[in-house]
C-alpha cells in the first residue's frame, strides 16, 4: 500500500498562483502535500498557507510539515469561506483546487475506492462521517442507482448494472468491492479496450458518496469572493464533469454583466467582470504522463480576480 501521491501539474499549478512572498494562500485539497510544499518554498517569512482536506489520513500526514506559516484544516472545501472565517481570514491572494482522488486513497484497499483489491465498499473521503457506498446501494431505488451511474460515470449500461445491483441485494448484502466489480463485469455486455468494466461504476459511486461535483460547485463562487484583486484561482480537474463546471464558472465570471439589447453603452463604461481568464487550459506533458499515468486526464485552468 502506497502513501505517496505525485502532485499533478505541480510546478505549473504553483506558477499559475503567481505567489507573492507575503501573501496568504489556500490549498483546498492537501492530499500528501506536494503542492503545499512548493507553495511554502515560494513564500517569504511573512507568507501564510492554509491547507484543507476532508480525509483524516491526509490531515494526519500534514503533521510532517513543521512550519509556522502552515495551517492544516480538516473539512470539505465546499465550506471554504466558513473554514477560513474560523481562522480569522477574510481575503486571500491565491486558491488552488486539485480535484479528485489521491493515490493513497486508491492504493489503500481498505478505503474501498478500487476494484483491484477486495475490501469493504466504503468510498468515503471523510471516514468520520457520511454514508458508505455499501449503505447507499442497500437503500437506493433502482432508478436512483441508474441515474447516478449514468450521470456521474457516463456509463451506457447503467440500466443493466442498476438492475443487477437490486437483484443481487435481494439475495444478501452487497458489501465489498470484489462483489460489486464481479456484478458489474457480468452485467456489462461489452468492454472498452484497456479499461475494467467496473471503472465507470466505481467512479460514479465515489463522486456521489462524496458529493464531489456539489462541493466543487459550492467552492468556486466562494473562492472568487475570497480572492484579493490580482489573486489567482487555479483548478486541476480529472474528468469532463468537473472540468465542465470549472470552465463554465470561469467563463461566466469573466464576462461583463449582460446589458439590454441595443442599449448604447461605450465599451469603457461596461462593468468589469469579476474574473479574468489567464492563458489557455493546460494538460500534463508527455513526460509527466509517462512518469505518472494517473495524470493523463488532468486539465488545469487559471483565473485572476479583477478589481470589480
Amino acid at each position: 500500500m502506497s502513501d505517496v501521491h505525485a502532485a499533478v501539474l505541480l510546478h505549473e499549478a504553483v506558477e499559475g498562483l503567481n505567489v507573492a512572498k507575503s501573501g496568504t494562500y489556500v490549498d483546498c485539497t492537501y492530499g500528501r502535500g506536494g503542492h503545499s510544499r512548493l507553495i511554502l518554498a515560494s513564500l517569504g517569512p511573512d507568507g501564510r498557507l492554509i491547507a484543507i482536506d476532508r480525509d483524516p489520513q491526509a490531515v494526519s500526514a500534514a503533521a510532517a510539515i513543521d512550519d509556522p506559516r502552515f495551517t492544516i484544516v480538516h473539512g470539505a472545501f465546499g465550506r471554504l469561506s466558513e473554514l477560513l472565517a474560523a481562522l480569522g481570514i477574510g481575503r486571500v491572494h491565491g486558491i488552488l483546487m486539485d480535484i479528485g482522488i489521491s493515490s493513497p486513497q486508491l492504493d489503500q484497499g481498505e478505503r474501498g475506492f478500487s476494484f483491484r483489491q477486495d475490501a469493504p465498499l466504503d468510498m468515503r473521503m471523510d471516514t468520520t462521517r457520511g454514508t458508505t457506498a455499501a449503505e447507499w446501494l442497500a437503500t437506493a431505488t433502482e432508478s436512483e442507482i441508474r441515474e447516478v451511474i449514468r450521470n456521474y460515470g457516463e456509463e451506457r449500461f447503467a440500466k443493466q448494472i442498476a438492475a443487477a445491483v437490486v437483484e443481487a441485494r435481494s439475495r444478501g448484502p452487497l458489501g465489498t468491492t470484489g462483489q460489486l466489480a464481479a456484478l458489474v463485469a457480468d452485467a456489462v455486455p461489452t468492454r472498452e479496450p484497456r479499461q475494467d468494466p467496473a471503472t465507470r461504476t466505481f467512479q460514479a459511486l465515489r463522486i456521489h458518496v462524496n458529493q464531489e461535483l456539489e462541493e466543487l460547485s459550492l467552492a468556486l463562487p466562494q473562492a472568487a469572493d475570497l480572492l484579493e484583486p490580482g489573486g489567482r484561482l487555479v483548478v486541476i480537474s480529472f474528468h469532463s464533469l468537473e472540468d465542465r463546471i470549472v470552465k463554465r464558472f470561469m467563463r461566466e465570471q469573466s464576462r461583463a454583466d449582460t446589458m439590454p439589447p441595443r442599449l448604447a453603452v461605450r465599451a469603457r463604461d461596461l462593468p468589469e467582470p469579476r474574473l479574468r481568464i489567464v492563458g489557455k487550459a493546460r494538460r500534463p506533458s508527455d513526460a509527466e504522463v509517462a512518469a505518472n499515468p494517473r495524470a493523463r486526464s488532468a486539465i488545469m485552468r487559471v483565473a485572476e480576480r479583477t478589481a470589480a
